[in-house]
């Protein structure tokens, strides 16, 4: 298994928190052995003061009905970027901390992978920017680039990064992955779904939470749910009705071939049995905003009712027998459905998801790194004893679109002083963090966002602003 050694994150351009996170590999590698085991890195916590609009005042501001962003969103408070911000300076801080708080060598990374679609040059890749942190040690034999596909490109990242370790390309050091986005919307229905964020994850051996190998169910198809054709703008275009559906559809179809796989696992062996949510402790999803995956742990449920023979529908799923035979694909639109497997499942999203949620609901959206956004947040709500053993399922989505449903294990080991224990415990503030932050009015809010539309990709000097290594010492060096 591949592991995902340690990783920090911040909330619009500061630091939120630090998380480490380790796995062990146990698949040999080319004609060299075996993956090499024994790393491991204490990583203290970090800090995050950043700056949020309450979704209530937003509201109003907005004058639409009390509780459309509240509850029909699910959404508490938006964290933003200021107008100096760019994806850029925002990568380059979490890469400059995680190196900081890991105390690794700058020579010991080997690859290093950006997912976002924050683009702000069509051709130079925010990686080749993040390579002026390596350039004192001299350390250029860094493999890696940037991948783009919306919300998607952190797990293709993740994915790519562990595939190079597993490889017999793999010369023993660390993959640095990075997502990071900058979420904001026109002024309208769309921007209360807006927020940012970023993530930097360790990948290597030896730590607590693993990846399972071979157990990914894909889907990718061609929609335009939601895309950003116009270079010159932040804003993407955004078709709200096709997006669910898109995402709900490749939530079903991700599920569909990842219960295929673990259950042909299973009858290896000699194991015969139906794959349900009851199998996975844990479930976190990609979160535009969190009244989506509530609908979503509900249409697993509903996945798992339609396999179900009758017995045990009408013994487990009891009051839902009138959706016996239905198909999948034909009830994207269902308000009956939804309805009644939301309340069905309140109890599971209760213990499985909601615990996952608690950024996305202060913060909002941060597209890559929204899921491991939401992996942090599972970490800071549960205890390591909680988590020890335990199966952590993940859907990743990505609009246009790229989708897919994975797994991770958690370490056994949840004594005192264990891998599993220090990184629950270097995420246990997590709440503390958050209520620390600045809150700014709705209209100071909307100012800055004009302000980031009229700047944006409009500079002092040869039609460019200022980015890059000016950008991240000159925001390094508020904190």
């Amino acid at each position: 298994m591949i592991a995902i050694l340690s990783f920090e994150t911040i909330m619009g351009f500061w630091l939120l928190c630090l998380i480490q996170v380790f796995y062990s590999p146990c698949r040999p590698r080319g004609q060299s052995g075996y993956l090499a085991k024994g790393c491991g890195h204490p990583c203290p916590g970090g800090l995050f003061p950043s700056q949020y609009v309450d979704q209530t005042d937003l509201e109003k501001f907005d004058n639409v009905e009390a509780g459309r962003y509240t509850v029909g969103l699910g959404q508490t408070h938006m964290g933003f970027c200021s107008v100096q911000e760019d994806i850029n300076s925002l990568c380059l801080t979490v890469v400059q901390r995680l190196m900081e708080r890991t105390q690794l060598p700058w020579d010991s990374v080997g690859w290093l992978e950006v997912g976002t679609e924050t683009i702000i040059d069509k051709s130079k890749s925010v990686k080749t920017v993040l390579m002026e942190l390596f350039q004192d040690s001299g350390n250029t034999d860094i493999e890696g680039i940037d991948t783009t596909n919306a919300c998607y490109g952190g797990t293709a990242s993740l994915f790519n990064a562990a595939n190079w370790v597993e490889s017999s390309a793999w010369d023993g050091r660390y993959a640095v992955v990075v997502c990071g986005d900058i979420a904001v919307y026109p002024r309208g229905n769309s921007r209360p779904t807006g927020g940012a964020g970023a993530v930097a994850m360790l990948v290597g051996p030896e730590a607590p939470l693993a990846l399972e190998r071979g157990l990914r169910g894909t889907h990718m198809e061609n929609a335009y749910d939601f895309y950003k054709p116009n270079a010159t703008s932040e804003y993407p275009l955004v078709d709200g009705k096709l997006s669910i559906q898109c995402y709900l559809r490749a939530l079903d179809r991700c599920y569909t071939l990842y219960r295929q796989k673990i259950e042909k696992q299973w009858k290896q062996a000699g194991i015969e049995r139906h794959f349900t949510l009851d199998d996975l402790q844990f479930m976190i999803f990609h979160t535009p905003f969190c009244k989506l995956v509530q609908k979503s742990l509900a249409r697993l449920m509903f996945s798992d009712f339609l396999l179900a023979d009758s017995d045990t529908q009408s013994s487990l799923y009891k009051g839902l027998e009138a959706f016996r035979g239905q198909k999948l694909e034909d009830t994207y639109a269902n308000k009956d459905i939804e309805k009644a497997f939301q309340k069905a499942s309140l109890d599971l999203f209760n213990k499985k998801t909601k615990p996952s949620l608690y950024l996305s609901l202060h913060n909002g959206n941060m597209y890559t790194s929204s899921l491991y956004g939401c992996l942090a947040s599972l970490l800071s709500q549960c205890s390591a004893q909680d988590l020890a053993g335990s199966r952590i399922g993940a859907f990743s989505y990505g609009s246009g679109l790229a989708a897919s449903f994975y797994s991770l294990r958690v370490s056994q080991d949840a004594s005192p002083g264990s891998p599993l224990e220090k990184l629950v415990s270097s995420v246990s503030d997590l709440p503390e963090r958050l209520a620390s932050r600045k809150r700014v009015s709705p209209e100071e809010f909307t100012e800055i966002m004009n302000q980031r539309e009229q700047y944006y990709h409009k500079g002092k000097k040869n039609g460019e602003r200022e980015e890059g290594k000016a950008s991240f010492l000159r925001c390094y060096a508020s904190r």
